[in-house]
């Protein structure tokens, strides 16, 4: 979160992402939800609801419950085809222990 604030250093959203990636491929479930929440709101990512549900999706299948809140609000923006790929993804993704997702 040191990036995210800005605690102690500038404030930088990419760099944050870039970090709570390496936490979340190391099956981080805090990680994995804030990360759902850079893509959800295009903060040093690009903008996408279907990545945020994916890794929402993630975080809440580990017990995280702001991940299982997350991935029910980004729901609502989302069609059935999105959320059905975003399913997929998250599938593949914990299949490949979160590497490369």
């Amino acid at each position: 979160m040191t990036y995210y604030n800005g605690d102690g250093v500038t404030q930088d959203y990419a760099e944050a992402a870039k970090w709570y990636r390496k936490a979340a491929e190391q099956g981080d479930a805090s990680a994995q939800n804030n990360l759902a929440k850079m893509y959800y709101n295009g903060f040093g990512v690009i903008q996408d609801n279907i990545y945020a549900h994916m890794w929402a999706n993630i975080a809440a299948s580990l017990g995280n419950e702001n991940g299982k809140i997350g991935r029910d609000l980004v729901a609502l923006k989302m069609s059935a085809k999105d959320i059905s790929e975003a399913q997929r993804l998250a599938r593949e993704c914990v299949a490949k222990n979160y590497k490369g997702c």
